[in-house]
Parts: C-alpha cells; structure tokens; sequence
C-alpha cells in the first residue's frame, strides 16, 4: 500500500516523563495492530529535531504564524492529529479513537482492518 493511501496519525509528544504524552502514545501503538497497513504513525517529539520543526509547522497550521510567533500560541500537548487535523487535545478513551480513525479511513475510500469499507 502506498503512503497515500494511509491516513497520517501524529501525536504531539513532549518526553517519556511527561505521563500524558506518554499515555497518549501507547494508546495509539496499542490499536495499531488492528489497522496494520492503513496508519502512518508519527510521534512528534517536540523537545528533538525535526520534532521541534513539525510542531512549529503544526501550530501554526492551527492558529495562525501570527498568533505562533506573536502570542506564543501552540498546539496542545499531547494532542493526535489526523491527517493534520486536531481530533484530541486529550487522551481519548479507546472506542473515540477507533472510531476517528474508521470515519477517516471512510471518508478516504480506504478499507478498514476489518476488511469492510
């Protein structure tokens, strides 16, 4: 399957100290294995290159460069992207993050683990 055809899940990841972001990390790798080839997974370590460079790109896509570099506004921590798309600014509970991915992968055309479209 090509990377075009996944959809792109980023989490907004601070250090392994950080329980939240820690948290929100292993409940993505956990359900990772029931979509096994349509998710890219991407941790953004924010505190390491080119961490530091996508948080920055992402923050702005959310709030705008002026309000980035001006007002110091950034994207929550930990926070999960889809496809570039805030979806939690939270841990979310286990079945809200299943079904964020089923109707992204739907609204993309793309099967599901479960072999449905």
């Amino acid at each position: 399957m090509l990377d075009s055809e996944k959809i792109i899940i980023e989490v907004m990841y601070k250090a392994s100290y950080c329980l939240p972001c820690l948290y929100m990390d292993e409940t993505v790798l956990e359900i990772l294995p029931e979509y096994d080839g349509y998710i890219d997974y991407r941790r953004v370590d924010f505190m390491h290159s080119p961490g530091k460079e996508r948080f920055l790109e992402i923050s702005c896509e959310l709030y705008g460069e002026e309000a980035v570099r001006k007002h110091c506004r950034v994207a929550p921590v930990p926070s999960l992207f889809i496809d570039g798309e805030l979806f939690f600014d939270a841990i979310p509970p286990m079945f809200e993050l299943k079904e964020a991915i089923e109707e992204t992968l739907s609204q993309k055309g793309l099967k599901q683990a479960g072999g449905s479209s």
